[in-house]
């Protein structure tokens, strides 16, 4: 009887073949009996294929790809991303410096959260973050007082608030007025206009994120 090979993801590196599993060409019989279970595998193929795939997407644009490290801060899979050329979305200073031992470029390096202690924006400014997402006016305020008295400019876009409901599980909605992310759309303008007067604030950009 011929071998059957059925993918289980769209990039094909986890597939059955028969009644055996696989991750690319290694059964994960064979990894399970050499480390044991549980495990977690990785297919470093898919990882590379759909961020390739962001490249191909974005390729007349001038971009930056970014990955969330809350999604999975292996230093494997960091180091990885870093050799292709991404960045990283971070929320404390010990993801910034986990993604920097990983080989991520600093100017990549992108803080987002709404708990940034001054420490960890003295931090970030000093090895020369590429952008803070701020989340809110005292943030703004915060970050502008720390750049000044460390005598440098802060880059900052502004986590804008859409007020989207995207119609997902209420504990884990981001988008919508009531919730804690963010500043209000109807006080981004506002707010921007206020940034613009600070001397040791750069506005680089606009975040958003409905959840």
């Amino acid at each position: 009887m011929p071998s059957v090979t059925l993918p289980l993801d769209s990039t094909g590196a986890f597939s059955r073949r028969d009644t055996d599993l696989f991750c690319e060409d290694v059964p994960l019989a064979r990894i399970a009996a050499e480390v044991g279970t549980p495990v977690y595998v990785y297919s470093r193929a898919a990882i590379v294929s759909q961020f390739k795939s962001y490249q191909t997407a974005l390729r007349e644009r001038e971009h930056q790809i970014c990955y969330a490290m809350k999604a999975n801060s292996s230093l494997a899979i960091l180091d990885l991303l870093a050799r292709l050329g991404a960045g990283f979305d971070t929320v404390s200073e010990g993801e910034i410096r986990r993604a920097i031992h990983a080989g991520a470029q600093p100017h990549k390096i992108v803080f987002s959260g709404v708990g940034k202690t001054r420490d960890e924006i003295a931090y970030a400014l000093k090895i020369g973050i590429g952008c803070f997402n701020v989340e809110s006016i005292p943030e703004l305020t915060r970050i502008a007082e720390i750049a000044a008295s460390l005598g440098c400019k802060a880059p900052v876009s502004v986590r804008c608030n859409p007020n989207v409901d995207a119609k997902t599980h209420p504990y884990i909605s981001t988008g919508l007025r009531n919730n804690k992310f963010g500043v209000a759309y109807d006080e981004i303008v506002a707010l921007y206009e206020h940034a613009a007067t600070l001397p040791s604030i750069r506005i680089v950009g606009i975040d958003s994120h409905i959840g």
